[in-house]
């Protein structure tokens, strides 16, 4: 049955509570997900637990943000099946301080604009392990300048060519983090490749221990679906999918299950990590 790999709730930057993700998985017959929280593992047991409950099997998994110095771009890795959540703890640490200084520098530009405060933002924030734009925006509509998160307000403040009020985050090299991930006993997949136009380093990450892409997603166009099958046949590395759910903290609507893991893929990935255990 197929599996979204690719979750998030409030714990970081989503809309949608722990357990109210879980039971939408389990009334969307969508037995397998996998809740990946950007750089934190703090939802991992709970979720385990609350899936066992309505039996749902929950893959523990997190998104870790990064860089690649080489290409000047953002990375995402997501990592599943780790036996050492503590052991990243640190890394959850280094990157949630970066991303709170970056955070709290953006709201301070906001409130020049707008009447609103950082007790605002964090109520709105309530459950997350850190302040997110999409935190900062709800704040926003709440207070009657936006009816949506991402929007015309949105691109005047944190997108377009010149944001206002964006304060860019500092990330760690994707390298230390693949390094990290692995000494956890973690299985890694790059996000998103179309995203943030990863697909040129693939065989660089591929080299350093990377073990998939994540090829089904739904901002990867068929071309470049077509690519990565191409990539991950060459090197070696597994593909998984998910719908990248941040429920009403998304640009555009999209539906838990709406991208997927086949059968195949998800055993490839429970074979993976199996393989490393006799090898470790």
């Amino acid at each position: 049955m197929p599996a979204d790999l690719h979750c998030h709730t409030r714990i970081s930057d989503g809309s949608t509570a722990l357990e109210d993700l879980i039971q939408l998985a389990k009334r969307r017959n969508m037995l397998t997900i996998s809740v990946t929280d950007h750089d934190t593992v703090a939802g991992v047991t709970r979720a385990k637990v609350i899936g066992d409950r309505y039996g749902v099997n929950v893959i523990p998994g997190a998104e870790f943000s990064c860089y690649d110095k080489k290409s000047d771009k953002k990375v995402h890795i997501l990592a599943y099946l780790f036996d050492y959540p503590d052991r990243l703890e640190g890394l959850c640490k280094r990157i949630g301080e970066l991303r709170k200084k970056a955070s709290m520098a953006s709201l301070t530009k906001v409130m020049r604009y707008y009447p609103i405060n950082a007790d605002m933002v964090g109520r709105v924030a309530t459950g997350s392990t850190n302040i997110f734009k999409q935190h900062i925006m709800h704040t926003l509509m709440n207070a009657g300048y936006a009816t949506t998160v991402y929007g015309d307000l949105y691109d005047k403040l944190f997108g377009g060519e010149k944001p206002t009020c964006l304060v860019t985050q500092v990330y760690p090299d994707v390298y230390q983090v693949l390094e990290l991930l692995r000494s956890s006993g973690a299985v890694t997949v790059l996000a998103h490749p179309s995203v943030y136009g990863n697909m040129d380093i693939i065989p660089d990450l591929a080299a350093a221990g990377l073990d998939g892409i994540e090829v089904w997603h739904p901002r990867n166009s068929e071309t470049d679906k077509t690519e990565m099958l191409r990539l991950a046949d060459k090197y070696n590395l597994i593909t998984t999918g998910g719908s990248d759910f941040h429920g009403m903290y998304s640009a555009v609507p999209v539906a838990l299950g709406a991208c997927t893991t086949p059968d195949e893929c998800l055993a490839a990935l429970y074979a993976r990590k199996e393989k490393r255990k006799k090898n470790q």
